[in-house]
């Protein structure tokens, strides 16, 4: 009666033994597969193959800005790893230090703890991304390189495995218990073991004496000393051994005595309970003979200091140390991975490299599956528009003729046959598809893709060529992240202790204003518009501020900065922040040494082994010539580019190649063209000579340089300060010597204002960006400036508004 009463309720009755090794089983289980073992394949327990998946889905590549650590958990928490915060930190934080893994997973910013044991800071002050090679463990992860699985709740898919290009369970090693095992593996260095896979590919029937040639053991953050290769191989053929490490100690003599340096201790070992025990030896009077102890190290290294007794045996000593402390430590090999992702197994070295060789063939395979899949959906497409532009104008005659998309779409599959994804493609395609050049475009993509698909397909029919793409990759990968071995190993065992690592690249524009703000952006946030346009505010200016310069430079070129009062700075094109086209910028203080009462008057963009010359031009006419490897290198606070006089300024430095032409434009509408041969290279701290005589009120305006032998099909474009301008053929400015006064290049009125600007331009300038002084921007096409004589007024360029006038112009 009782019995039933309990089955009714849904109770059965079972021997408490055999409950509890059911329910023990299960928890072993769950604890080895899914907690404390790490997968073969990629050498990573579920926590940190979360936590690095976590990363990777976040956008935190090794190029971009770090996040918070505690960002990183919560994302790894609530979507994969529902175990506790602290358990995920931790394990993040551990594939951050570079002395707990010999290749660090994660870049950390902040505290991340330390050898002497020091608690990492709490997670939401530390930040983080993905180390460089991190990303060799990802890579190929979106190519169906490996499966996934519905994560706790079936709301996301995690991988089961990752693709990592890299050996990580070897060169980073791995430690936990599980329940009934544990498993203990040192790392190693990345270089010796691709080295050895390369071999083992070649030589299948390798043994580990030949593996050994390549591996000659454990690899050691902290570095340290193994003895006894013996042990090495042992450990290497079972799986399983002991190993001596020995700290790097030497004693050296100074005018106060004999010192015991140590420089490296071994793995796993506390430098701060180091000392704490060396301390406590002597308190203990079981080394008497230290006089005093010191933690000397810093950002250069380690360096512990222990000084002796005038009387002492510093050998003595010294054996000592490694006797009662961790200066000399064993470390219990037990390489214990889990095969197939499932089952629990002890490797030695060989089978450890043949197990990752192996999966590094199903990722390449899948991936060149994933490839040639992706190849031919893109080959299908593209010989649909082939002959879509093959019958055009029967494809646009039935276009035109449908009532809808969809019924185009089934008409142009009625007539031609084509796929409904290849009449898709036809119906979203451009009509700058029928240009020649993207014709032309679509037939090469089509060509490689089918020599790419040949390729693919002759890849997965051959094994060997499988295995040959391994191979090529471990070489790669070595020449990329390879690196000195840091633990060194000695073959003779010891005696009984009774006495040694990447911006894109791209132009940008440049703003700086007259009070010192300074901004970076990208060209195309200016859109082109039609001559005469009102233009759009490229740059927030504070009130009574203007713009003052305007340049194009790549990211990467060297930047000099010349100053009215004769001053050069230098930078590099990235070191100025990047900003929206409504930024005002910051303040050219942050980046260079200019004097408050300096302003920046003229720009050089200088390429990498630029040579030649710099040109310069002042406002009263004066120039010089000066070897441009005389601004290699300008010290932090500038130095000086020209000697000025009374109240000349700097205006303009161009580059030359010594033998070309110079155009100096002047406010009153006066122009000189004379031969850069007339003016002999100066010392950087000369003062020049004249360029150009001017009236009482002219001030240069623009100084240009002439391409020798490239004078053909060049103008002189002017600009006025009312929003007028012109080009003229450079042919009518004859060749003059410096010095004079030039001849007429604008008929001045009250309504074109005074000239503010002159540039020499070619067919290869396409645009202008003129700037007003209340910042206001247009940029426009070059070739909508008609082309005037000299004695002319122009046309508008840029539509002034009252109370403002044109500042300055740039030619793209």
């Amino acid at each position: 009666m009782e019995e039933k009463k309990e089955e009714k309720k849904g109770i059965k009755s079972r021997e408490i033994v055999e409950e509890v090794q059911q329910s023990y089983l299960e928890y072993a289980m769950s604890v080895i597969i899914g907690r404390a073992l790490p997968d073969v394949r990629d050498g990573l327990k579920p926590v940190h193959r979360r936590i690095l998946y976590s990363m990777q889905e976040m956008g935190l590549r090794h190029n971009v800005k770090y996040q918070k650590s505690a960002k990183v958990t919560g994302f790894c928490m609530g979507n994969f790893h529902p175990h506790g915060d602290a358990a995920i930190y931790d394990s993040l934080v551990r594939m951050a230090q570079d002395f707990s893994l010999r290749y660090p997973l994660i870049d950390g910013q902040g505290n991340f703890g330390s050898v002497d044991g020091d608690n990492p800071a709490a997670q939401r002050y530390t930040e983080c991304r993905l180390a460089p090679i991190a990303e060799m463990v990802l890579a190929d992860i979106d190519k169906d390189t490996i499966n996934f699985q519905d994560n706790y709740d079936g709301s996301h898919q995690e991988p089961v495995v990752l693709p990592t290009r890299i050996p990580n369970l070897l060169i980073n090693g791995s430690m936990g218990i599980a329940v009934g095992m544990a498993t203990n593996i040192p790392p190693h260095n990345l270089g010796e073991v691709l080295d050895a896979m390369v071999h083992l590919i070649d030589t299948p029937d390798a043994d580990v004496k030949d593996l050994m040639q390549f591996v000659k053991g454990p690899d050691f953050p902290t570095g340290a000393t193994i003895y006894n290769e013996q042990d090495i191989t042992n450990a290497y053929a079972t799986g399983r051994g002991p190993i001596v490490m020995r700290g790097k100690a030497e004693i050296v003599e100074s005018k106060r005595g004999f010192q015991i340096i140590i420089s490296e201790i071994p793995y796993q070992v506390n430098k701060a309970e180091l000392i704490k025990t060396v301390a406590n030896l002597y308190h203990e009077k079981k080394i008497p003979d230290i006089k005093d102890i010191r933690d000397e190290s810093d950002k250069d290294g380690m360096r512990i200091a222990i000084d002796l007794k005038q009387d002492a045996f510093p050998k003595k000593v010294l054996n000592q140390l490694y006797k009662y402390t961790e200066l000399q430590k064993s470390f219990h090999f037990n390489m214990l991975a889990l095969v197939d992702g499932i089952q629990p197994q002890i490797m030695g070295l060989k089978p450890l490299l043949e197990k990752f060789i192996d999966h590094r063939k199903e990722v390449v395979t899948r991936r060149a599956k994933f490839d040639l899949r992706k190849a031919r959906e893109r080959a299908h497409i593209l010989e649909g528009l082939k002959q879509a532009l093959d019958h055009i104008d029967e494809i646009i005659k039935i276009i035109r003729a449908s009532e809808s998309k969809e019924v185009a779409a089934a008409n142009l599959i009625k007539k031609f046959k084509f796929s409904d994804k290849q009449a898709a493609a036809i119906l979203d395609m451009r009509l700058q598809a029928l240009a020649g050049l993207e014709r032309k475009k679509i037939n090469d993509e089509l060509d490689e893709k089918l020599k790419l698909i040949t390729q693919l397909e002759d890849l997965l029919k051959s094994p060997k060529k499988i295995l040959a793409v391994v191979k090529n990759e471990f070489k790669e990968i070595r020449e990329k992240y390879g690196d000195e071995r840091r633990t060194k190993v000695v073959k003779s065992a010891l005696r009984e202790i009774g006495e040694e690592e990447l911006i894109p690249e791209e132009n940008s524009l440049f703003m700086i204003t007259r009070d010192g703000y300074i901004k970076r952006m990208a060209p195309d946030l200016l859109k082109s518009q039609k001559r005469g346009g009102k233009g759009l505010v490229g740059m927030a200016t504070k009130e009574e501020d203007v713009i003052a310069h305007f340049f194009l430079a790549n990211t990467h070129d060297d930047i000099l900065f010349f100053t009215n009062s004769g001053k050069v700075f230098q930078t590099k094109g990235y070191e100025v922040p990047e900003s929206s086209r409504q930024s005002k910028g910051k303040a050219i203080a942050n980046f260079l040494q200019v004097a408050a009462s300096d302003i920046i008057t003229a720009v050089v963009k200088v390429p990498k082994n630029s040579k030649g010359f710099l040109f310069m031009a002042t406002a009263n006419g004066v120039i010089k010539k000066v070897d441009m490897d005389a601004f290699a290198k300008v010290r932090s606070n500038g130095m000086a580019a020209i000697k000025l006089k009374g109240d000349d300024q700097l205006g303009w430095v161009i580059t030359t190649s010594g033998s070309d032409q110079i155009v100096m434009v002047s406010s009153g509408g006066s122009a000189i063209r004379f031969n850069e041969k007339d003016v002999r290279a100066m010392g950087r701290a000369a003062g020049g000579v004249i360029g150009m005589r001017l009236d009482a009120k002219e001030k240069v305006v623009g100084a240009d340089v002439v391409p020798s032998g490239l004078e053909k099909g060049l103008k002189v474009l002017a600009v006025m300060s009312n929003g007028y301008g012109k080009r003229t053929e450079l042919r009518y400015y004859k060749i003059q010597k410096r010095g004079g006064r030039g001849i007429m290049t604008a008929n001045l009125t009250p309504k074109t204002g005074n000239l503010v600007s002159a540039h020499v331009t070619s067919e290869e300038n396409k645009e202008l960006i003129a700037v007003s002084r209340k910042g206001v921007v247009i940029r426009t096409d070059i070739s909508t400036v008609s082309i005037l004589g000299r004695a002319t007024q122009g046309v508008r360029v840029m539509r002034i508004e009252p109370g403002d006038a044109l500042a300055s112009v740039v030619v793209v």
